[in-house]
């Protein structure tokens, strides 16, 4: 019987397969259905990012939707007539992925000598803290009015503006997501993350100075949010306080427990699942809090490390 994670372990020519699939797929689907493949997109960014905290680092972060709305808003505020500023998007975007990283170590320094539940809170109530400034800061931020007729991308005198053609630009951002991810967990970095994930004690007795790995954590998953805070703006055109809502971290937190912690293909699963498979099931919309929950329930029971789990979580689990 074929397991679902052999499905993501291709040889390369069928990868080679997968990358055309990819390239030809949103013309095979039309523009309502590429609409949703950018949304999933943008959740796979930002899961790849929650997961360099949570999954390689193991820090509880419920405040994470904080660092979306920084990108966006970083953006929309040089990308709009709020200032009468006009940056261009790639200009813009390393700014976006900087602005999420100085945040993260911002917010990172005075929280990360708290453990489990209590780094929780105080995350939870970043993020909360956010949402409320973004709407209560008016002069700034237009308050709940949001910020509009942010500026798309531009290509010379070609504007990104169709469904298909984000599609692209967002599989563009995926990819570099992907291939940073996967450089840091093959690293020094990432090898030292998990020693802290699994004992924090113990990696410290080792000489792994703990305090300096987890802002790096916080930071470099808070930059890969501002990528996706960025893009989300201006592919919305508008963007306003209430798109940031304490959902948006949960949904991210949900999709990668779902897929697997550690896993990109999982988190590429549990975007698909999580964020697609409503719109496949829009008659049953009303049930979506219902069905997330039941779902993370069978999923503790059934299958605990997700499922598509990184293959050091399979042994950690079979131990």
């Amino acid at each position: 019987m074929i397991r679902i994670e052999q499905i993501f372990r291709l040889t390369p020519p069928k990868k080679k397969i997968l990358v055309l699939f990819l390239l030809v797929l949103p013309f095979m689907v039309g523009n309502y259905w590429s609409q949703i493949l950018g949304d999933i997109g943008i959740y796979i960014i930002l899961g790849i990012g929650l997961n360099v905290v949570v999954g390689f680092a193991g820090l509880l972060d419920l405040g994470y939707v904080a660092f979306f709305a920084i990108g966006a808003y970083g953006y929309a505020l040089l990308a709009s007539p709020q200032f009468g500023i006009h940056i261009p998007f790639w200009l813009m975007l390393p700014v976006c992925i900087a602005f999420g990283a100085g945040f993260g170590a911002f917010l990172g320094t005075p929280v990360l000598r708290m453990r489990g539940d209590y780094l929780a809170i105080v995350t939870l109530g970043f993020g909360q803290i956010m949402r409320i400034t973004l709407n209560n800061l008016d002069p700034l931020t237009n308050g709940p009015r949001g910020l509009l007729r942010i500026d798309p991308p531009k290509i010379g005198d070609w504007i990104i503006d169709t469904p298909i053609e984000w599609y692209y630009l967002i599989m563009a951002g995926i990819f570099f997501a992907i291939f940073v991810a996967n450089r840091l967990n093959d690293s020094r970095i990432g090898r030292a993350w998990i020693a802290m994930r699994e004992d924090q004690d113990t990696a410290e007795i080792m000489g792994i100075n703990v305090l300096k790995y987890k802002l790096m954590a916080f930071s470099i998953g808070a930059s890969f949010a501002g990528l996706g805070g960025a893009i989300f703006a201006s592919r919305q055109g508008s963007i306003f306080p209430d798109n940031f809502s304490l959902m948006v971290s949960i949904n991210v937190l949900c999709l990668i427990i779902i897929g697997g912690l550690g896993s990109i293909p999982g988190i590429i699963l549990g975007s698909i699942i999580l964020i697609g498979l409503p719109e496949a099931l829009r008659g049953v919309q009303q049930y979506r809090m219902l069905l997330f929950g039941g779902l993370l329930v069978i999923m503790m029971i059934f299958r605990p490390t997700g499922f598509i789990p990184s293959a050091r979580k399979k042994i950690e689990f079979k131990k």
